[in-house]
């Protein structure tokens, strides 16, 4: 086994076929084929489908272990630079969508300032997307909604968020002050996937008041979500930094009450060390959230 067999199958399992593994990786097809079937022939298994073009149950494992690996050879230059004074690498960092909005454009000023041979690759995606993407090695770091439900990943708390409901101006709602969990229970919902931590909340709160979540669409991705209670699709309960009072329109946004805040936090392998870029990210984000995470409507920092 060596390192050129477990970046082919890597390539495959990222590009979908042989073919396109090779343009990726600048060499010829039957290279990589080669290098796939030697690494199946080592390890006495099959490790991809060739009539699907994906990783069996065999290759999935060995793949998980091979983006750590190449995660930890990718950041001996970055530690390296370290030592000359002149730290420099690639951080690819994950964040979830009703954050970003926020936090991303300070973030990526400071670290230009303090940090400027680092250079960040952002996923914006929601938690149940970023979460596996972090346990793969493919991020190095990613902002997600906690509790993590995986013994993969450590976490650090950064903030705690207000929930808020949003409907249009011609829902039953809209002449609310606050809205309770039994009132909300009364209407149809958009609701985040079933496992995630909203879901869990309100599945909770649901069972308490004996009353069944009424689902009129589960929505994976709180901005999306938002954007169609803002449009009058059905009710949301969303982050309150997911409503920003310039957004303007036919909606209204309602503080709930009930529901516990959500907290956001800082993922990332819990078998692995930072690179020194990835650490400086941890720093400056450390930062920038104490400085201007108070300032966001409903935030409260945890860090």
């Amino acid at each position: 086994m060596d390192l050129r067999q477990l970046s082919a199958l890597l390539a495959v399992a990222d590009h979908g076929s042989f073919s396109a593994a090779a343009k990726a990786l600048f060499t010829v097809q039957s290279n990589v084929s080669a290098h796939v079937i030697r690494l199946e022939r080592d390890l006495g298994v099959e490790l991809i489908d060739r009539a699907r073009g994906q990783l069996t149950a065999a290759g999935q494992l060995v793949a998980a272990r091979a983006r750590r690996i190449q995660a930890e050879l990718d950041a001996i230059p970055t530690d390296l630079s370290v030592s000359i004074g002149e730290l420099a690498g690639e951080v690819r960092f994950g964040v979830i969508g009703t954050t970003a909005r926020w936090l991303m454009p300070q973030l990526l000023t400071e670290l230009r300032t303090t940090y400027p041979g680092v250079r960040v690759v952002v996923m914006e995606a929601s938690t149940t997307s970023l979460v596996p993407q972090v346990e793969d090695g493919r991020l190095e770091l990613a902002v997600v909604n906690l509790p993590l439900d995986t013994a993969e990943l450590v976490s650090q708390p950064l903030f705690d968020e207000d929930l808020v409901c949003i409907v249009g101006l011609t829902h039953p709602l809209a002449n609310h002050t606050t809205v309770s969990v039994p009132e909300l229970l009364q209407h149809r919902l958009m609701l985040p996937p079933v496992g995630t931590a909203l879901r869990r909340d309100l599945e909770d709160q649901a069972r308490k008041a004996k009353a069944p979540l009424k689902v009129m669409a589960e929505i994976d991705g709180g901005r999306l979500m938002t954007s169609l209670a803002m449009e009058g699709y059905a009710a949301a309960v969303v982050p309150a930094t997911a409503a920003p009072k310039w957004v303007k329109g036919d909606f209204v946004v309602i503080p709930m009450t009930g529901l516990p805040k959500r907290r956001v936090g800082l993922a990332r392998r819990r078998r692995t060390t930072l690179s020194a870029a990835g650490q400086a990210v941890v720093d400056v984000l450390t930062s920038v959230m104490r400085q201007n995470g108070p300032l966001q409507p409903g935030v409260s920092v945890a860090v």
